[in-house]
């Protein structure tokens, strides 16, 4: 757990600080709702993963609910909605954004690595 709240923290500290330094006339605005389910699932995540025992898997958990809580935090701290400092193309986005994709990325391959590493006993019962 302690790899994944480090991760987290990472992510938070580095999106935030990204934020403020980068001035964005670009934000998108974000619900209460939305907002809540970014910190639910950001609690999902740090608290279920590394139930797994799998240090990839708690890696990149942390990585995506360092994402979701940072945008639960700019959300809550900007009044004009998540600054979105990055733009490539026609897409602007943040540090958040991309850490939600990354974080995913690594623990969806990180859990398949293990399910096809122990194929043996996925019918076990429970």
């Amino acid at each position: 757990m302690r790899l994944a709240l480090a991760a987290a923290a990472a992510v938070v500290a580095v999106t935030l600080a990204d934020d403020l330094v980068q001035a964005s006339e670009l934000s998108h605005g974000r619900s209460p709702a939305g907002l809540a389910g970014a910190g639910a699932l950001a609690v999902a995540l740090l608290w279920l993963v590394p139930k797994a025992r799998s240090a990839a898997m708690s890696l990149g958990a942390g990585i995506a609910a360092g994402g979701a809580a940072a945008t639960l935090a700019a959300g809550a701290a900007w009044h004009g909605g998540v600054p979105n400092p990055l733009v490539q193309g026609g897409t602007a986005f943040n540090v958040a954004d991309v850490a939600i994709a990354a974080g995913d990325l690594l623990l969806l391959s990180a859990a398949l690595w293990q399910a096809w590493r122990r194929r043996d006993r996925l019918f076990e019962a429970v």
